[in-house]
């Protein structure tokens, strides 16, 4: 693994966190691996126990299990999995992107268009972990309005739990094409201010994650 060291050496569970995340979204630490504590904290420069609480923060997301006995291990899901969490996701989303798009300025909608357009940079670069980061600003920036709490924490949660998934997906160059264009399509109906037409581009592009994963797993 090539978790990378910070220039200085910090203590923080927040730090250990961010490099577990970089970790799985990198593809260092992939579906079903082990997490070995040692090694992370070594390479990040904390503790033992900062790790394991950081690892606790990952566990409540879904992003890893714990074993008895055994350890930690990066989640590894079922295809049916998948499917439950995409399905949540959809409904989610939809009433979320719904309540969210009447309440998105020019500001707010150049956020967005700078996203995409960041994810697009990053596809062409092969950068997975920064096309990640982007591709969640693009999302998350159509989706979240003040009146959302509660819709927004059960997305993140189900985004959370399919991160180490999503890394895999955009490791294929075809498929970060495939996104920058869904992306293009769903950044145009948000400007028209077309409603379903954006839950439509949506689906889409949400439905094609789908089934290159369970491609994935299928193998």
């Amino acid at each position: 693994m090539t978790v990378s060291r910070s220039a200085a050496p910090a203590t923080t569970t927040q730090h250990a966190l961010d490099g577990l995340r970089r970790a799985v979204v990198a593809g260092e630490l992939r579906p079903g691996q082990r997490v070995l504590q040692e090694d992370i904290a070594e390479r990040l420069g904390v503790s033992v126990a900062t790790v394991r609480e950081a690892l606790r923060v990952l566990e409540q997301e879904g992003q890893v299990g714990y074993r008895p006995r055994r350890g930690y291990f990066v989640t590894e899901l079922r295809i049916s999995d998948l499917e439950e969490i995409y399905e949540l996701r959809q409904v989610l989303e939809e009433r979320a992107a719904r309540h969210a798009l009447p309440t998105l300025d020019e500001d707010a909608l150049a956020r967005v268009a700078l996203a995409a357009q960041d994810c697009e940079i990053a596809a062409e670069r092969g950068d997975v972990a920064a096309e990640l980061e982007a591709n969640r600003r693009f999302h998350f920036g159509l989706l979240e309005s003040p009146d959302q709490v509660h819709s927004m924490r059960l997305i993140r949660l189900l985004w959370d739990s399919t991160e180490a998934y999503r890394a895999m997906y955009y490791n294929a160059a075809e498929e970060r094409r495939n996104a920058v264009h869904a992306h293009d399509a769903i950044l145009d109906a948000a400007r028209r201010g077309d409603a379903d037409t954006l839950v439509s581009e949506m689906d889409a592009h949400r439905n094609r994650a789908l089934v290159v994963l369970k491609g994935i797993l299928a193998r």
